[in-house]
Order: structure tokens, then sequence, then C-alpha cells
């Protein structure tokens, strides 16, 4: 195996169906990886699965049936499990409803938590001292710095995903599995949406950014397969901010 090769892995795109997730889960399948992606809407992800070339599994991670759909469809063992999942909410301060952190909670955080909990048996299968098996979270830059949007609950539940991904590294270094994190900034997405499709704003925010452009798929693909191959097996318990510099 060469020193970036994801090929013949077993791969696992929570959130797989569009945007962030979807980049990933086209980079391992390019790579050679055998990927298994997740969305709640059947449509969509039985779209993306079958323009990938790879299987589609219908599930909501916020609850433990989806959880078992998911884990149904990966049999033997798991690779690397890429928990991208994930929902956000913006509202001015005096108007964020208690919804929301409960919504935000129990799909970016619980949702990340019980999803490699329940792929554990898996991932052991297919750990080993040479090549560990790997977990790849995926935060956000606004889990690292105050943003300047009023995204409280969001700002505040990826920064619990930091922090459990830190935690998750240190209990199960000593069994071969690796568990890192990706902070991305800002990339072509719906929850990116409302700030990329206009041009006067998409400017602005890459105006933002010290490299000066969003964030291409092949930016975010290639730190995925970076932290799943043979060059990233000696890092674990890292969060990587792949932004540009905003962070920087």
């Amino acid at each position: 195996m060469t020193l970036f090769s994801v090929e013949g892995k077993t791969v696992v795109v929570t959130g797989g169906s569009r945007g962030i997730g979807r980049m990933i889960a086209a980079g391992f399948v390019a790579a050679g990886a055998t990927v298994v992606i997740s969305a709640r809407k059947a449509h969509e992800v039985e779209k993306t699965a079958a323009e990938l070339g790879c299987t589609g599994v219908s599930a909501d991670l916020a609850t433990p049936e989806g959880v078992e759909a998911l884990a149904a469809a990966v049999p033997d063992r798991l690779d690397v499990l890429v928990n991208n999942a994930g929902a956000t909410w913006g509202a001015p301060l005096e108007e964020l409803p208690a919804e929301a952190f409960d919504k935000l909670w129990n799909i970016n955080v619980k949702g990340v938590f019980y999803v490699t909990q329940r792929f554990l048996p898996l991932l052991r299968a297919a750990a080993s001292a040479d090549d560990p098996a790997r977990v790849i979270n995926i935060g956000s830059v606004d889990g690292l710095r105050v943003p300047s949007m009023e995204n409280y609950a969001y700002s505040a539940a990826k920064s619990a995903v930091h922090m459990l991904t830190r935690h998750l590294a240190q209990r199960l270094a000593g069994e071969h599995i690796t568990v890192n994190a990706i902070a991305p900034g800002p990339f072509e997405s719906k929850m990116m949406a409302f700030a990329l499709d206009d041009p006067e704003m998409r400017s602005a925010v890459a105006g933002s950014v010290p490299l000066g452009r969003i964030g291409r798929p092949d930016d975010m693909a290639g730190a995925a397969i970076f932290l799943s191959s043979r060059a990233g097996s000696y890092l674990t318990g890292t969060v990587i901010p792949v932004d540009g510099g905003i962070t920087g």
C-alpha cells in the first residue's frame, strides 16, 4: 500500500448525499475505496449513490433505528467512519428557541457518539497496529473561534464535537483506532447556501479567507483521505482546520 492509498478500504460517510459529505464520499470512491453513504431523505441518498457508484442507506441517525439501518449495510468490518451528518440553526440571541439546542445536540453530538459506539465492533475487526481503523468527525471552524453569525447552538455543538473527538481518541488509541476531526471553513453546502448563493455575500466570504477563495471538493476529500491512509496513521486526537487560513 502506498503512502496515501485507501484502495480496498471500506468507508462509511454519514450525511453523504450532498455538500461536504458528498465531497468526501466522491474522493474515496475515486481513490478505490468501497463506500457506503447515508442520509435521511431516501431519494437524495439513492440519487447520489447512483451518481457516485456507491451504496446508499436512508437513515435518521438521531434515532436508534436509523443507526441500526446504517450498521446493517456494513456486515463484516469497517476501516473508516466519517461522522459528517449534521445540522445548523441561526437566529438572533433573543429569538433562539430551546428546540435549536435540542436538535443540534441530538444530531451533531449525540449522533456522532452513538454511531461511533455502534460501529466499534466493525472498527475493531479492521484495526491493526500497522494500519489503524479511523474515525473522522466533521467539526467546524465555528467550533474553534467565535463566528460572526449568530449560530449559538451550532458553534457550541461543533466545539463539543472537537472535545468528543479528543476524548474518544484517548480511549481508543490502545485498540488501534484513531479519532480525528476536520474543521471546515466555507465550502459549497446547504448550510452555506444562504451566503454563497448571493454574489456579493460570496465575494465577501471569499475575501475573508486568507487564501482568497471558497473551499473546493478536493480540499475536503484530500484531508479525509490523508487521515485514512498510511500517511495519517500516527495522528489521533487532532482537530485539523481546512479553512484557507481563517483560524491561523
